[in-house]
């Protein structure tokens, strides 16, 4: 009975027919549509004027696959920066880091060389200079520098010298022989004493940026096989020089 009612509804809006497809003139409101629901329990009908050429109003769709409205554009700045990454930063690094890379070992030496006289200065010399050495360290290419920051010499005798460099020649520093310098020593017996001399270096990375990053804590290396001979020197009057009597006392 619902359904008779609906479609004779829909025959009442119906445009009349005259043989011709044109709209009647002078109506009121031209082509008529109707929308047709039916929930089950009743048929409603409605009607709707729409003009010739344009589609009849519709009902919004109210099913559950309506598209939801697009968000609005990002605002990634003037430069456009919305890519999302991460950046990996260089590791701190200890010296445990670094233990495959060690400076090389210091050279030593003397004056007079190899001898001292008891109880006059002798100076030693050590030298060790700026190392750099290129590697890879938890997966980072980088460059380990080694700067000496101080010597401590092993005079062989139970004491020992620091000092913040390894010591220059009397000739360079102006001095004559047997003066003091920050690195001599003086012995107080004859012998032959083993000495040795150990550098301290300070460590340094650097990632490729060219900054240097300090390590914490200091490097060691270690030189030796040097061997001071100390002798006494006695002093005598004599009546002709070692140039007129070569075979004399002490000539």
């Amino acid at each position: 009975m619902l359904t008779a009612v609906a479609m004779a509804a829909l025959l009442a809006l119906a445009p009349p027919t005259g043989g011709s497809d044109s709209p009647p003139s002078g109506g009121a409101g031209g082509w008529q549509s109707a929308y047709v629901t039916d929930d089950g329990s009743q048929v409603d009908v409605s009607a709707g004027d729409s003009t010739q050429g344009t589609p009849s109003q519709r009902p919004p769709s109210t099913s559950p696959g309506a598209s939801a409205p697009a968000p609005p554009p990002r605002d990634c700045g003037i430069l456009n920066r919305c890519n999302d990454y991460a950046v990996a930063l260089p590791p701190d690094l200890t010296l445990e880091d670094l233990a495959s890379f060690r400076p090389a070992p210091p050279t030593l030496g003397g004056e007079p060389a190899g001898f001292g006289v008891v109880g006059m200065p002798t100076n030693l010399l050590a030298t060790a200079s700026e190392q750099r050495m290129p590697g890879t360290v938890l997966g980072w290419d980088l460059t380990v520098r080694f700067v000496p920051t101080a010597f401590v010499f092993d005079n062989g005798d139970g004491t020992t010298t620091r000092a913040a460099s390894g010591g220059a020649s009397w000739a360079s520093l102006g001095q004559g022989q047997f003066t003091p310098t920050a690195t001599s020593h003086v012995y107080q017996a004859r012998g032959t004493y083993a000495v040795g001399v150990t550098v301290e270096y300070a460590a340094s990375v650097d990632f490729g940026s060219g900054t240097w990053r300090t390590v914490p804590g200091v490097v060691r290396a270690q030189g030796g096989g040097y061997d001071v001979r100390v002798v006494e020197v006695r002093t005598a009057l004599v009546d002709r020089t070692c140039v007129e009597d070569p075979a004399g006392p002490g000539c």
